[in-house]
């Protein structure tokens, strides 16, 4: 992404001679957000390829660190800054700040997955609607929400989030994942467990959630 014309390229090719289905990148360039409109050939290009991009949480820059250094250990900063708080805060941040550049109206057919049960997002998601509404985008962020976003659970093994997630999104854009190898199968499979014993989807949305939904947006067959 520090050089995205050649990524949309890239981009390109991989889709359309080596058979990927998308493109998972990397939360921030060395810092920088793609709210900046040099980024924006990426999302253009995903866009007329119909095929998602995959936002993913990934360490902080230098310039980023600052923010979560205080009164304990540079190991407890880099915990927060990574899996302890900053990977899901700044991917969300990152989703907000897309919509207030206006990336969904130039593009809005745009697919974007972010993980980890929606980095936090579908708990703001009322109170940021309605901040958002002041903007003036042409498209609201609940329609964006709706349309645009799709979620994956990615290593995130607990029903109350994922309770919140569903009553915030819509079903078929709520993607089982692991996360392997950073959570385990057998994490996974425990966790589907539970899912199945909560009653929190029906048979049909439980198909969905666990290959349905993902063979949809990927246009693939399990």
């Amino acid at each position: 992404m520090s050089e995205p014309t050649a990524a949309s390229k890239e981009l390109a090719r991989c889709v359309e001679k080596l058979g990927f289905v998308g493109a998972l990148v990397e939360n921030h360039s060395d810092g920088k957000f793609y709210d900046d409109e040099q980024y924006w050939t990426v999302f253009e290009k995903a866009q007329e390829l119909d095929v998602p991009i995959y936002i993913h949480p990934t360490f902080a820059s230098e310039d980023m660190m600052d923010h979560y250094k205080g009164n304990y250990p540079t190991p407890v900063a880099i915990a927060l800054s990574a899996f302890g708080w900053g990977w899901h805060a700044d991917t969300g941040l990152h989703i907000l700040r897309l919509y207030a550049a206006g990336l969904f109206d130039r593009f809005p057919n745009l697919k974007i997955i972010i993980g980890h049960m929606g980095e936090m997002l579908p708990f703001q998601l009322d109170r940021c609607i309605r901040i958002t509404q002041q903007m003036g985008k042409n498209k609201g962020l609940r329609e964006v929400w709706k349309e645009n976003i799709w979620v994956t659970t990615s290593g995130m093994f607990s029903l109350g989030p994922l309770a919140c997630l569903l009553q915030s999104t819509e079903p078929d854009h709520v993607l089982y994942s692991v996360d392997y190898p950073f959570s385990s199968n057998e994490t996974g499979s425990d966790f589907l467990g539970e899912i199945r014993a909560s009653g929190l989807l029906d048979e049909s949305g439980f198909e969905g959630f666990v290959k349905g939904n993902a063979e949809k947006l990927l246009k693939i067959r399990v």
